[in-house]
């Protein structure tokens, strides 16, 4: 493994990554504490407490008034807004802010409802989190609309492209997906999948909100409609984005209060925003442009320099992974659902789900806990995963997800922490 080791430290700073996040120092019965609980929302650097507190201490006021603190806050979110629309590769005018993916996904499947009527289809997948699933259940259940499910692979757990293709006609109005598994890492072929929905008039929205930690995201290349993500599952504050190409957000019909403008991105957000939230936004987008210039200094934009950021980050992470999956498929009467093919992990991220013959999910996660390993048990809203292949009553699964901020001595300390759970 030196060669690994050798070429990620030339292109990740991790040093200085690591020194950015106070909570890594943090100790657990005397052991350092590993963060491997990402999927469920990453630790944060300190520029970004300090936007947060920042905001509170000098410039905590409404927007739109005339006066300075307001002002203030006026210039903060459309900082935040040309931060975002970096970090996906859009206008600033197409980054809606909302306080999580969930109530964003609601808020839009209610207003595109308002535009189908009966007879009209929808296409979700069985490989998703509840949030990219549920809202359409409930728009479709109000509407009369027929919702089409698109299968996955037991074997793997893919999406299963062929069944996909199948379920999309002229009926479908609307083909919702994941870019990433939360569950299980699988990344989805959304590029194709947008483009068989475009190919019959459909829209595309994309859930990327397990994608956001892991890979570049660039909606102009990827042509969607719609894109959701959530800033504090990439080392921000608690906050939901949504991205939608300008002419949706001016046509379609938001459920909003009655003062708020009609101009675009805001009458989208109605209700008093986050602000000191939103001030951590811009503060964690330009985190990771730092990472990326001290991968490639030559970076001069900030979207030059978030590319470079990614770049580091997933040659990094697949060394994580590839020490990981190995050590783990030698643990006795474990297994690792998802793809383990060496050769297909450019299809995964580093998130890995598994189970270990006679220990619950919540046993591992506790016992791990109790050793300074922090990992998820149970289903992580990706119900229909965990339902269709039978592990729901019997507790989920252990998860365990890596990030940049993780080293390969992490993931050998954690092998060793398993191994000792099993054999005792």
């Amino acid at each position: 493994m030196l060669t690994t080791e050798i070429a990620v430290s030339s292109a990740l700073d991790l040093k200085w990554a690591r020194s950015q996040f106070p909570s890594l120092a943090q100790t657990v019965n005397g052991q350092p504490a590993v963060f491997l609980d990402g999927p469920g929302g990453t630790q944060v650097p300190q520029r970004v407490i300090d936007a947060i507190s920042d905001y509170l201490r000098c410039n905590n006021a409404n927007t739109c008034g005339a006066y300075a603190t307001s002002r203030h806050t006026d210039e903060i979110i459309s900082d935040a807004r040309t931060a975002m629309a970096d970090f996906l590769h859009c206008a600033a005018d197409e980054v809606v802010f909302g306080p999580n993916m969930t109530s964003l996904t609601f808020s839009i499947s209610r207003s595109i409802g308002r535009e189908l009527k009966p007879g009209d289809e929808i296409l979700i997948t069985r490989l998703d989190h509840d949030a990219n699933v549920s809202p359409w259940l409930a728009m479709a259940e109000d509407r009369g609309v027929t919702v089409r499910w698109a299968e996955f692979n037991d074997n793997d757990c893919t999406l299963n492209l062929a069944d996909l293709k199948s379920k999309i006609n002229a009926k479908t109005k609307l083909v919702s997906v994941g870019y990433a598994s939360n569950a299980v890492g699988t990344i989805n072929p959304v590029k194709e999948i947008i483009r068989l929905a475009h190919a019959h008039g459909a829209l595309a929205y994309i859930d990327a909100v397990h994608y956001g930690p892991h890979g570049l995201i660039d909606v102009q290349a990827l042509d969607c409609d719609f894109l959701v993500c959530s800033t504090y599952k990439f080392f921000g504050p608690h906050m939901g984005v949504l991205y939608g190409k300008r002419g949706h957000l001016a046509r379609l019909r938001p459920y909003k209060v009655r003062p708020l403008t009609e101009a675009v991105p805001n009458r989208w957000e109605s209700g008093t925003l986050n602000h000191e939230c939103i001030a951590g936004i811009t503060a964690c987008v330009d985190y990771l442009a730092d990472l990326g210039r001290r991968a490639q200094p030559e970076s001069k934009s900030r979207r030059a320099a978030i590319e470079a950021a990614y770049a580091a980050i997933h040659q990094h992470e697949r060394a994580l992974l590839e020490r990981a999956v190995a050590g783990l498929e030698k643990v006795p009467g474990l297994k690792i659902y998802g793809i383990t093919d060496r050769a297909r992990f450019d299809e995964r991220c580093a998130t890995l789900a598994v189970r270990i013959d006679g220990h619950t999910p919540l046993e591992l996660a506790t016992q791990l806990g109790d050793r300074g390993f922090f990992t998820w048990d149970g289903n992580y809203y990706a119900l229909n995963l965990t339902e269709h292949l039978d592990v729901e009553k019997s507790g989920g699964f252990l998860r365990i997800g890596f990030v940049h901020y993780n080293t390969l001595e992490e993931v050998d300390r954690l092998l060793a922490a398993i191994r000792d759970i099993v054999r005792a």
